[in-house]
């Protein structure tokens, strides 16, 4: 896959496969093109060669409805984007409701025992503005799974977090690990990369530079600038 803003050359010819059911980090540090893969993957950025399949089929296609691909793809972005006009258990469920046309008792049922998994569902009716920072993004991540996608896109999802808070979502997330979710997570966060990636790649400069198990890529690494990238990164 390629894509460039202008003459600016973004991604370089990346190819990268997702097996079901893992999880794939990519690190790297910022302006390496993390967030664009992440976007190009759920066609909010067209590509301007190359193809993405995503369960066998080719969701590039111009030809494809784009809108049916992106219901398949969960994604949370660095910031929580959950509405403030409504209810925590409306923010979960409005995909249900709204693209999967599931009954409204129903979606609340899935809504509430998704709030359960994440220890909060006494706020199912507060409004997020009275949720801290580390709950509001466990609502995103939840809201996120709440439709079963077939890929989970996770952007720099602690990047946003006061630290004390980072461990919250991070938990969250290898519970859903634990259950099978396939994700592909753009993370600073090595120490947790290390624990539940099953593959990291890392981009440098748009480039694909090494993609590997966790303790090759982290423990040994070839290309020297993966060495300083994980030189400068702090380690929890």
């Amino acid at each position: 896959m390629r894509k460039s803003f202008g003459n600016h050359l973004v991604l370089h010819d990346i190819s990268l496969f997702v097996e079901e059911n893992e999880v794939v980090c990519v690190i790297g540090a910022s302006g390496s093109g993390k967030s664009t893969l992440m976007r190009c993957i759920n066609l909010l950025e067209p590509i301007d060669d190359g193809q993405i399949f995503l369960d066998n089929q080719d969701i590039s296609d111009p030809k494809i409805n784009q809108d049916k691909a992106r219901s398949q793809i969960g994604v949370v972005f660095q910031q929580f984007n959950l509405f403030p006009h409504m209810t925590v258990l409306d923010n979960v469920t409005l995909g249900l409701r709204k693209v999967f046309k599931v009954p409204k008792e129903e979606a609340n049922q899935r809504g509430i025992e998704l709030l359960e998994k994440i220890g909060i569902p006494e706020k199912a009716h507060t409004h997020p503005d009275r949720l801290s920072g580390g709950q509001q993004q466990r609502v995103a991540v939840v809201r996120a799974i709440a439709t079963n996608p077939k890929l989970l896109l996770l952007d720099e999802v602690t990047s946003a977090l006061d630290p004390r808070l980072v461990g919250e979502v991070l938990q969250l997330i290898l519970e859903l690990k634990g259950n099978n979710t396939t994700i592909l997570m753009a993370t600073h966060e090595m120490g947790f990369a290390k624990k539940a990636a099953d593959w990291i790649v890392f981009l440098h400069q748009g480039q694909l530079i090494a993609q590997d198990r966790p303790e090759i890529v982290l423990s040994n690494p070839s290309h020297p600038a993966l060495k300083d990238f994980l030189s400068s990164e702090i380690k929890f």
